[in-house]
C-alpha cells in the first residue's frame, strides 16, 4: 500500500489575500503575538524573511504539548500570494519521510479564502493523517484574521469550508465503487472499529435512495441519515448528503463526495467534504474526514485480498 497523501482545506477570510500573505510569508514571527495559545515562536536561523531557502523553526502545541518542526521555504509565488515550506527536521518528521505545505490565498469579492495543502508520505500505514495538523492551522489562520480586521464580524461565506482527502488503496476502482454502490452493509464487517452498522433502502445505490450509519467518532456512538445525491458511474463518483443525525447539531448542511481514480497499482480515492457550519467557532470536520478515511484504508485493503 502506498503510504503518500495528501490533505487540503479551504478557510474563508474578512482579511485581503496580500494583508493575509504578508503575515504568512514576512512576518511570521509575529504569529506567537497574535495566537500565543497555539504558536509559541517562530525563529529565523538562515536567509531572510518571505525569501526562498530560508530556514525557519516552529514552536507550536498541540493538545496543549509543544511540536517543534524545522522547515526550508521552497517556493513562493506572489502572483498567486502563494509559499511553500518543506519540513527538513522536528515532530511531523517522526511519523512521516517527507512533509510539503502549501499556503495559498485566494481573494474573494469580500475577503479572501486560504488554500492549505499538506503533501506527504507517511512512514507506514497505521500512522494517521495529519488532520490534528491541518485543524491547528485553519484555527491560527482564523485567529490571524481576526487580529487583522478587529471589530469586523464574518458573513455567511465564514461558515463554509471544504477539506479533501487522498487516500490511495490496493484495491482496484471498479471493486471499491462497486463496493460503495452495492455492499455498504458490509463495512460493519470490514471496518468494525470505525462502523458499527449501515442500514439502506431497498433502493440502495439509486439516486435519491437513503442510508443510515452508525459509527464510531472520537469514541463516541454516532449515527448518520445519508441520501445519495448524485451519481456519475463513468467517474467512479458519488455524493451523499446528510439529511439527519449527529453532525447536523454543528454543520447546517453537508455533502461527502467521494471519487475513485484507477491508479497503476490500486487506485486512489478522493474523499472531498463540502458543508457550512452552524456557528464560527465549531471546528472543521476533520475527525470526521479521518473516520471515513480509516474506512476506506479497510475497505480497500479487504477488497484487494
Amino acid at each position: 500500500m502506498s503510504h503518500f497523501g495528501k490533505l487540503e482545506a479551504d478557510v474563508h477570510l474578512n482579511a485581503s489575500a496580500e494583508q493575509m500573505h504578508e503575515i504568512l510569508c514576512s512576518n511570521p514571527h509575529h504569529i506567537p503575538n497574535i495566537t500565543p495559545t497555539k504558536m509559541k515562536s517562530v525563529t529565523k536561523l538562515q536567509g531572510d524573511w518571505g525569501k526562498v531557502g530560508s530556514i525557519i523553526v516552529w514552536n507550536y502545541l498541540i493538545d496543549g504539548k509543544s511540536r517543534v518542526t524545522k522547515s526550508v521555504t521552497e517556493a513562493i509565488e506572489p502572483e498567486k500570494n502563494s509559499i511553500t515550506y518543506i519540513a527538513t527536521e522536528g515532530d511531523i518528521l517522526e511519523h512521516n519521510k517527507f512533509f510539503k505545505l502549501t499556503n495559498e490565498v485566494i481573494p474573494k469579492e469580500k475577503g479572501s479564502a486560504v488554500h492549505l495543502t499538506f503533501e506527504y508520505e507517511k512512514l507506514h500505514s497505521q500512522i494517521t493523517d495529519p488532520h490534528y495538523l491541518m485543524q491547528l492551522i485553519s484555527e491560527i489562520t482564523r485567529d490571524i484574521d481576526s487580529h487583522l480586521n478587529q471589530g469586523q464580524g464574518h458573513n455567511e461565506e465564514h461558515l463554509l469550508g471544504k477539506i479533501t482527502v487522498d487516500v490511495h488503496i490496493d484495491a482496484s476502482a471498479d471493486k471499491f465503487h462497486e463496493m460503495l454502490i452495492s455492499k455498504p452493509h458490509l463495512m460493519s464487517n470490514i471496518s468494525p472499529a470505525n462502523v458499527q452498522r449501515v442500514s439502506a433502502d431497498a433502493n440502495w445505490g439509486k439516486l435519491g435512495s437513503f442510508f443510515t450509519v452508525y459509527y464510531v467518532q472520537e469514541g463516541k456512538h454516532c449515527v448518520a441519515k445519508d441520501v445519495i445525491h448524485a451519481i456519475d458511474e463513468s467517474k467512479k463518483l458519488i455524493t451523499l448528503r446528510v439529511v439527519e443525525g449527529d453532525i447536523l447539531k454543528d454543520f447546517k448542511c453537508m455533502d461527502i463526495i467521494i471519487q475513485t481514480t484507477p491508479k497503476e497499482k490500486g487506485s486512489v480515492v478522493h474523499l472531498t467534504f463540502e458543508y457550512e457550519k452552524l456557528k464560527i467557532d465549531i471546528p472543521d470536520p476533520h475527525t470526521l474526514a479521518q473516520v471515513i478515511t480509516h474506512v476506506c484504508r479497510d475497505v480497500g485493503s479487504h477488497l484487494a485480498l
